[in-house]
């Protein structure tokens, strides 16, 4: 029989389970206490319960492994990426960013992608499974007793996309956010998406305050289309009008990531026609240098281009700002390292 996930279980959860094992709801408190404040590895570990009551967890459910496969440490601005082995072998992604603010995590929701964005490493071979909640807790978890420090915001940015693994994201959401765990304030996590429209007018109406991050990446239909398979299913005003209801429903200001591609998507042109889309939304345009990934032979504009551009939007009345470059040393763009791990071990 297979074991039960108690990782993935809620607060709320958890306290019944235990409840049908015949035990106090407070035992479900404390095992949630070392699940999700301690960031336990083992049943052992957990000492103030009966050595009986670890034996029937430990007969029943997992905390399923995982381990760090592979870790780089910039030299330039010390953001580190980690290479997590999971317990049936597959692996992932995840990067910690230290800033004035605090640290942040960026979590991985898939192993690998099926979106097949042109310029993502990510996608190359394609989307392999959904990952539970409690393997996105536990990248965070995991980073947290590694490095000894408190993690304080999440970006949902790593490997797959967020919306299609909808149920599992939103639960990671809320209990990254419950207070009896980490009590990361909604605040402070950022959600990408590629535009599946019809998951994010769901999450508008979740009742959540995080900051939708949408990827953008062309100014127009046909330009998405070029370098986003998923504007053949969604079109750009779809996409738009769906970012249009998450701000009127929640408040929060949407922000719109753009991967600036040299020759591909930093002309005049396209600065005129990103005015046009986004001048009038109370919005925020991250330009990003793409990350060149050898299988894609995608160049990022030199840093004189990029800064050009993005001050001609700025005189167009456009909220934007140029992403500062994070470990720009080490396997920086999503995929890369798993991609390079996988590679070396076919070659050993």
């Amino acid at each position: 029989m297979k074991k039960k996930d108690i990782v993935s279980y809620s607060y709320e959860e958890l306290i019944q389970e235990l409840e049908n094992l015949g035990e106090k709801p407070y035992r479900g408190k404390q095992i949630y206490v070392w699940l999700h404040e301690k960031g336990a590895d083992s049943f052992d570990e957990m000492t103030n319960l009966s050595k009986g009551l670890r034996g029937r967890l430990e007969e029943n459910y997992e905390i399923a492994l995982m381990r760090t496969a592979a870790r780089q440490i910039s030299k330039i601005d010390s953001t580190e990426k980690f290479l997590f082995e999971l317990s049936d072998g597959n692996r992932i992604e995840s990067v910690l960013m230290r800033h004035r603010y605090g640290n942040s995590v960026c979590v991985s929701t898939q192993v690998g992608c099926r979106m097949g964005c042109r310029f993502c490493a990510s996608t190359i071979d394609g989307l392999e499974r959904n990952l539970a909640p409690s393997e996105m807790l536990r990248q965070i978890y995991q980073i947290q007793k590694i490095t000894g420090e408190r993690v304080s915001h999440v970006v949902v940015m790593g490997s797959g996309e967020p919306l299609d693994n909808y149920e599992n994201f939103v639960k990671f959401i809320h209990m990254l956010s419950d207070g009896h765990g980490l009590h990361i304030s909604q605040r402070n996590i950022t959600a990408s998406t590629c535009g599946i429209v019809p998951n994010m007018e769901r999450l508008s109406g979740e009742g959540l305050q995080i900051t939708l991050a949408l990827s953008l990446h062309g100014s127009t239909q046909e330009k998405r289309k070029e370098l986003m398979p998923v504007a053949n299913r969604y079109r750009l005003s779809e996409v738009m009008e769906a970012c249009d209801s998450y701000f009127r429903k929640t408040g929060r200001r949407v922000t719109f990531e753009y991967s600036l591609v040299a020759g591909v998507n930093d002309s005049d042109r396209d600065v005129k026609e990103l005015s046009e889309l986004l001048g009038k939304r109370n919005c925020h345009l991250n330009l990003i240098p793409v990350n060149p990934v050898k299988e894609r032979g995608f160049k990022k504009p030199d840093s004189k281009k990029a800064r050009e551009f993005e001050n001609k939007l700025e005189k167009s009345g456009i909220n934007v700002t140029i992403r500062k470059e994070r470990g720009s040393d080490i396997d920086g763009a999503c995929g890369q390292l798993r991609r390079r791990y996988a590679a070396e071990k076919k070659e050993i």
